[in-house]
């Protein structure tokens, strides 16, 4: 999947500082935040690559970075609530095969665009689309004023197919990335698994703690998070894997404040890697939240939180 960034009217390969010419190819494409990459999203994605291969035509995924919301009405004072960092929505869109991944970097300024000069200018124009592919709840524009309507009559007007994708649903609920952040914040973890298609990720660098873990025979890395946006799931213990080297380790995930060894209230991510050891300060790492064991807990002493955790442990081994 090739990677170009658009702003200020120009395209710029991924992480690149210099301009490119961009030929025109034409293509099938596909707008939206698409944050958490879930099964909703998959369904158009998938349709899009089907169409695009029928069609022998590029299929072109055009996303947004910063998410709108941090842009729009002022942007949002706390955390964001990402479901997906734009290297993991990145990591998930690859994996769907998709030949050409846009990333638009959103500005106060892209925002006051107008839908007709979104999809006469970037749609057409510049990403030369013969087919447009779109969720049936779907608007963008100034105002979200691009509507399924406008985009099917822009697209008589310009020679452009316009197809809207039915609504998904699993277990009769609607997909939706909020619906996802509502079961993640209250740890029904496998649930917003199987909604996401996949397993809910926390990415980072691990950084330098207090080295307690090491005094009870549980040493950890400390991450800290690839974007302070990312939505952190309920606090507690978790089940989850991450390589390190190209090798596959299970891992003891504690999200919380640490009660037993911290006043402060600082919400922190921190994993034991189970048959690990060695240095990785400085790792960017991955995790891959499998199950919810239970609630983060305020132990009496550093020895009652190992006993604890050699509980978990156990409950890992047997999960293995």
């Amino acid at each position: 999947m090739r990677i170009v960034e658009y702003y200020n009217n120009l395209v710029f390969n991924y992480g690149s500082s210099s301009p490119l010419d961009f030929l025109p190819i034409p293509s099938v494409v596909t707008v939206g935040s698409y944050d958490g990459v879930h099964k909703g999203h998959r369904t158009i994605i998938s349709r899009l690559v089907s169409v695009a291969k029928s069609r022998s035509l590029r299929s072109v995924v055009v996303t947004f970075e910063p998410h709108p919301r941090r842009v729009l009405k002022g942007g949002v004072s706390g955390p964001l609530g990402l479901l997906t960092t734009l290297d993991e929505k990145i990591d998930l869109l690859a994996r769907e095969q998709v030949d050409l991944l846009v990333i638009i970097r959103f500005t106060a300024d892209f925002a006051a665009r107008s839908s007709d000069d979104f999809i006469r200018n970037i749609l057409v124009s510049l990403l030369c689309a013969k087919c447009v592919i779109v969720g049936y709840d779907h608007a963008f524009g100034r105002d979200r004023s691009g509507s399924r309507e406008k985009l099917e009559s822009l697209g008589r007007e310009l020679h452009v197919d316009v197809e809207v994708v039915d609504e998904v649903l699993i277990g009769n609920e609607h997909f939706s990335s909020t619906r996802i952040r509502t079961l993640l914040e209250s740890g029904q973890l496998e649930e917003a698994n199987e909604f996401l298609g996949s397993s809910y990720m926390i990415t980072g660098t691990v950084v330098e703690g207090e080295k307690l873990g090491r005094t009870i025979g549980f040493p950890t890395v400390n991450l800290m998070l690839s974007d302070p946006g990312k939505l952190l799931p309920r606090s507690g213990v978790y089940l989850a894997q991450t390589s390190v080297n190209g090798v596959t380790f299970m891992a003891l995930i504690n999200i919380g404040v640490r009660p037993t060894i911290s006043s402060e209230g600082i919400k922190t991510v921190e994993a034991h890697l189970l048959g690990y050891s060695g240095d990785l300060y400085g790792s960017f790492l991955r995790f891959s939240l499998l199950k919810f064991i239970r609630d983060e807990k305020k132990f009496r002493n550093l020895e009652e939180l190992k006993i604890q955790l050699e509980k978990d442990k156990k409950t890992v081994e047997l999960y293995c």
